[in-house]
């Protein structure tokens, strides 16, 4: 392409994405990490299956937000495999759109859950037997702890003696391992974002309306706990998941309280009262999870999170645990935002 102007976009943990400029058009270009994602061709074919049950929404007036879809190459391929090059597919950008990495305002904590809920429950009618699963057992505590006790047992880097002590919170929960277990015996299973972070939402910077969901490579079966759930963790403290500032990460009710409003408005044609009844054991879960995640990318040697400087994944698995914390000290007050 002549005259094409390539820059980095967003910033995400773990594909590379690249916003291309050239005279005539603009598209957002991006690496799938084949570590994290080991079949990369499934991944697309999930966001093409998606975008295009969305698009028919969109055009029966069904689906109001815009919506993200794949770029296909001149021969009518969804990515290109380069090899030891990569595995790069392209997507539509839109105009106008604007990202927040941190919610300031009770408004754009509604706007952003209102719209992850839409778009879950314009996802209701597509058979989740359609899509595959590219990373089995995402949202799977028991096994993310597991792998924490191995990485703690192996301390390959020699990281374990500064973070013992968060390592033995994490294996006192049983719990609430417990309580997981039952409740998602009982769930129906849904196609979820997965990674419902405030920067997957996109506003419209020209009114700050909701413009799109984006970020579809972690769309798999799942149960809607851990949508909400995520939205919790990301939306509700008033500091960034990897700020040192751990006096000021805390669970902001008003937030909460915002997040419940839109998301339980947008979903109640489809979600059951037993499901109603788990999203606060999702808000549980994906704070300590996310935590876990993070302290065994520390203890590995960063092999699946991109860090910025030594320590960074210890200090975002201590964030998210302080704002564990947090939930669970105030878990009467909050709790009763979803009766």
């Amino acid at each position: 392409m002549d005259n094409a102007k390539v820059s980095p976009l967003g910033n995400g943990h773990i594909n590379h994405t690249f916003l291309v400029r050239s005279p005539v058009r603009e598209f957002v270009l991006q690496k799938i990490n084949t570590q994290v994602f080991t079949t990369p061709d499934a991944l697309v074919s999930n966001a093409d299956r998606i975008s295009r049950h969305l698009t028919l929404k969109n055009q029966q007036q069904q689906y109001q937000l815009q919506v993200v879809s794949p770029e296909q190459t001149q021969t009518g391929m969804l990515a290109v495999d380069l090899g030891e090059d990569g595995f790069w597919r392209a997507i539509n950008y839109l105009p106008h759109s604007h990202s927040v990495d941190v919610v300031s305002t009770e408004a754009h904590a509604e706007i952003a859950a209102k719209a992850f809920g839409h778009f879950s429950c314009s996802l209701s009618d597509l058979d989740a037997e359609l899509i595959v699963d590219v990373i089995p057992n995402f949202h799977h505590l028991p096994g993310r702890i597991e792998q924490l006790s191995l990485a703690a047992a192996n301390d390959s880097q020699g990281r374990l003696s500064v973070c013992q002590h968060w390592v033995d919170m994490v294996m006192a929960q049983t719990e609430l391992l417990h309580e997981l277990a039952e409740v998602e015996a009982k769930l129906p299973r849904r196609i979820c974002h997965n990674d419902t972070k405030i920067n997957n939402m996109l506003f419209d910077k020209r009114d700050m309306t909701s413009m799109a969901i984006i970020d579809l490579d972690t769309c798999m079966k799942g149960y809607l706990m851990y949508d909400f759930g995520d939205m919790v963790r990301t939306f509700c403290s008033p500091e960034e998941e990897d700020s040192t500032a751990l006096d000021k990460v805390t669970v902001r009710e008003s937030i909460f309280a915002a997040i419940c409003n839109g998301y339980l408005g947008e979903l109640a044609p489809v979600l059951s009262e037993l499901e109603r009844r788990s999203l606060w054991l999702g808000a549980k879960v994906m704070c300590l999870m996310i935590g876990v995640r993070f302290l065994t990318d520390h203890l590995n040697g960063d092999v699946y999170f991109h860090i910025h400087h030594q320590g960074h994944n210890l200090e975002r698995a201590e964030n998210q645990f302080t704002l564990y914390q947090s939930l669970l000290e105030q878990q009467d007050i909050l709790s009763a935002y979803l009766n």
